[in-house]
């Protein structure tokens, strides 16, 4: 006998990106069966439970989203890279659902307050900022957008990060004493965006050593 299963067989990358997929949806059935009323339901203010709870986990898939491709480059996996179209358009979800959430169950479509909220309240800018450049990059995100904006596409879907201040920049302002997690949100993106300008500047500097010693 040799010490392998012959049946035995690793996950395809199918197989993973679905499974990925499923895992990045549960804390969407876990927010809903919570407004359901299970597991303690959404206490006493559960608009602003709700609020709470799909900002925190949209912002944790934006995170999640922004760390594909640093795990690609650290692990040399590049079946990771399938995974972020799908994680991208996850964490526009999620924060979709917060938008729709403030706009129809805070406010219960008030356009009045809408525009109030819009033009006197910082956090709320700088979240609906977020959430336009999201939107951009949704809708930008198939093949035929890559080819048709070539170079353009990769700028603008840069953009993602810019995205990401604005949302711990969200946070930051709706925290009243407790910076606890927003200064982990923010270390976080601090650390992905570092390694991805590293990175680059790395490759930049190894390519122009090959010009040199080619020349």
């Amino acid at each position: 006998m040799t010490g392998s299963t012959p049946g035995a067989r690793r996950l395809s990358p199918r197989a993973i990106w679905w499974a990925v997929l499923l895992v990045s949806l549960l804390p969407a059935v876990w927010i809903g069966l919570r407004t359901l009323g299970a597991f303690g339901g959404l206490g006493v203010n559960p608009v602003e439970k709700l609020l709470e709870l799909s900002g925190t986990h949209a912002m944790i898939a934006l995170l999640v989203a922004l760390a594909v491709t640093p795990v690609r480059q650290w692990t040399g996996l590049a079946w990771i890279a399938r995974l972020r179209r799908m994680l991208g358009l996850v964490a526009f979800a999620y924060v979709t659902a917060h938008a729709l959430i403030w706009l129809g169950v805070d406010l219960f479509f008030d356009w009045e307050l809408v525009f109030y909220d819009l033009t006197e309240r910082p956090f709320v800018m700088v979240g609906f900022a977020a959430w336009v450049i999201l939107l951009l990059l949704a809708l930008t995100s198939t093949g035929a957008a890559q080819r048709r904006l070539r170079r353009k596409w990769i700028w603008l879907h840069r953009g993602v990060y810019v995205a990401g201040v604005l949302a711990v920049l969200h946070f930051l302002w709706l925290a009243r004493a407790d910076y606890a997690e927003v200064a982990l949100y923010a270390a976080i993106l601090t650390l992905l965006l570092g390694w991805r300008i590293g990175h680059r500047w790395h490759n930049r500097r190894r390519a122009h050593a090959r010009r040199r010693a080619s020349a």
